[in-house]
């Protein structure tokens, strides 16, 4: 089993989640994962797959307790009556009675919908009891201050962009000072890394495999990442990281790979979604 880390809220969530977007059978690769040993599963409105995702988690046959189910509100849902619907289809989708974490997927500052609103109406879903958490996803430091600032409540999770190339430390921080999880997503970043010399020098050294040294390296940050793999091999290696540890020097050595923005793989957040 995969270690855990507190939110904010009091509950635990796996610190080695599995990633659904662009899956080819996301069926088949939800009921490998768990079976691999992944108890934390992470979809989104934006990605098409709630349904699938659901019936490979009644696939496999392990009890809907024993998981950790995340979803995440689509771009054109921030109006309140539109998360609050759209929530609603989420949960008919994935068949699985609630999800653990809803995330309002990117901030979206150009919209005419204020996404403090939607965060407004994120709080009253998490009221419900249908989600245990609620969180947001690609929000920086300015972002965070609005929401914390008009409610009181600071999210239980910020996922965002995190790799070896692009550390995206200031946003990492700033959310952990806020008492906010991070999560990162692309956590193996474009591949591009897994050719980098200082990684592969550490990977020969310790018998692991690129990929598996740089989420040893997210897990001992004490992030939350979500890996995504179709090949049920891969998944098996991505997941299994806890029986080694890396150095403080081989730490420091690849934080100091960070390229910062030019590495970014997608586009910066107050631009993302413009027309």
């Amino acid at each position: 089993m995969s270690s855990t880390i507190q939110l904010n809220t009091g509950i635990s969530i796996p610190q080695i989640g599995f990633g659904t977007s662009k899956s080819a059978d996301p069926v088949a690769s939800v009921r490998a994962a768990i079976e691999a040993g992944y108890r934390h599963i992470d979809t989104a409105q934006m990605y098409g797959n709630e349904a699938e995702i659901g019936e490979g988690v009644r696939a496999s046959g392990v009890a809907r307790e024993e998981l950790f189910i995340t979803t995440k509100l689509n771009n054109g849902n921030h109006a309140p009556a539109d998360a609050f619907s759209t929530f609603e289809e989420s949960l008919e989708k994935l068949g699985l009675g609630h999800v653990d974490l809803f995330l309002i997927h990117w901030p979206m500052p150009h919209l005419e919908v204020d996404y403090v609103e939607t965060w407004k109406a994120m709080l009253e879903l998490a009221e419900s009891g249908r989600t245990k958490a609620v969180g947001v996803s690609n929000f920086q430091p300015e972002h965070l201050d609005r929401i914390i600032e008009a409610t009181g409540v600071a999210p239980a999770v910020n996922q965002i962009e995190v790799h070896p190339y692009f550390a995206n430390n200031e946003v990492r921080k700033y959310s952990k000072a806020q008492g906010i999880a991070v999560e990162a997503w692309s956590p193996l970043g474009k591949g591009n890394e897994f050719e980098d010399p200082v990684l592969h020098e550490i990977s020969g050294r310790l018998g692991r495999s690129v990929p598996q040294v740089i989420l040893r390296w997210h897990l001992q940050r004490g992030d939350v990442l979500i890996p995504k793999s179709d090949n049920p091999e891969r998944m098996a290696q991505n997941f299994d990281i806890l029986g080694f540890e890396l150095s403080a020097p081989d730490m420091a050595s690849i934080d100091a790979l960070d390229k910062g923005e030019e590495a970014r793989r997608s586009p910066h957040p107050n631009e993302f979604g413009e027309e």
